[in-house]
């Protein structure tokens, strides 16, 4: 590196550390809200979310389809989430469908998110895209049984027609 640049980079890296080191750290009583809420959220996705999403998987599976479910409700370092990956059976001879999911996941300003992607089966000829939408969001405290059924049977129908 030539001289110049290294000077520049010096500057930079001592010009930051010193605007870390001004920035107040954050409350703590902040951050033991903020990770209580976190766990709250976790515990809901736990007790609520998942054991549906498990019966979603049973019944899809009992009729041939590839189902699987994902639950990152312990991980430290991320908000927590569920979800359900659905690939529904293909008839004999036609290209297999791809792999659609749904997720319930944790948003510190909404509650709980529900994002889904849908993937259209290649033989449809269909533009297979990597986007998802939101279909919902709804307070911790206020997540039901019913309404995570509601969400996870408009996305299987959603697969359905798609594929």
């Amino acid at each position: 590196m030539k001289e110049d640049s290294v000077k520049k980079l010096r500057s930079l890296l001592t010009t930051y550390a010193e605007l870390k080191a001004r920035a107040r750290p954050a409350s703590t009583a902040e951050h033991d809200a903020a990770e209580g809420k976190r766990r709250a959220c976790a515990e809901s996705l736990r007790r609520i979310v998942r054991p549906v999403l498990d019966g979603f998987l049973l019944e899809l599976t009992a009729a041939g389809h590839a189902a699987s479910t994902r639950d990152d409700t312990e991980k430290e370092n991320a908000y927590p989430s569920v979800a359900l990956s659905f690939t529904p059976r293909a008839p004999v001879g036609a290209e297999a469908a791809l792999a659609s999911a749904l997720m319930f996941k944790y948003d510190p300003r909404r509650g709980i998110l529900v994002q889904r992607s849908i993937k259209p089966s290649p033989a449809k000829g269909g533009t297979v895209t990597a986007s998802g939408d939101r279909i919902g969001t709804i307070g911790v405290d206020a997540v039901s049984a019913q309404w995570v059924e509601t969400k996870t049977l408009a996305f299987v129908e959603d697969v359905l027609k798609a594929n």
